[in-house]
């Protein structure tokens, strides 16, 4: 996703695709607080440095794996998330200053 400057309408309507998922919207709402939300998970790392393991939010998901990792892709595309690998797993964080620079976009552009 662009900067702020950047931000058209195209990268807009990627995020909205991304959010219009019931289960992606679900996730980024249980990124915002990882520790309330996935306080039942030993966490392999620091959830609020790196993020919550990709496995954990496929547990808590229910969802398969794979669907897990296309979910999160998307997410990803659309610049809702940052990803860092801890060994052989992938962890998840929301990359909240560009939700910041997403929402003053929406404000400006909508």
């Amino acid at each position: 996703m662009a900067t702020t400057a950047e931000l058209d309408s195209g990268d807009l309507i990627e995020v909205f695709k991304a959010l219009g998922n019931p289960a992606r919207l679900q996730i980024m709402q249980w990124l915002k607080d990882p520790d309330a939300h996935f306080g039942e998970y030993e966490p392999i790392a620091d959830r609020r440095a790196v993020g919550v393991c990709v496995t954990h939010i496929q547990a808590k998901a229910g969802l398969a794996q794979s669907t897990v990792s296309s979910y999160m892709s998307t997410l990803e595309r659309a610049g809702l998330v940052r990803p860092t690998r801890v060994g052989k797993w992938t962890h998840y964080r929301r990359d909240e200053e560009q939700l910041a620079r997403l929402a003053q976009a929406i404000g400006t552009t909508l």
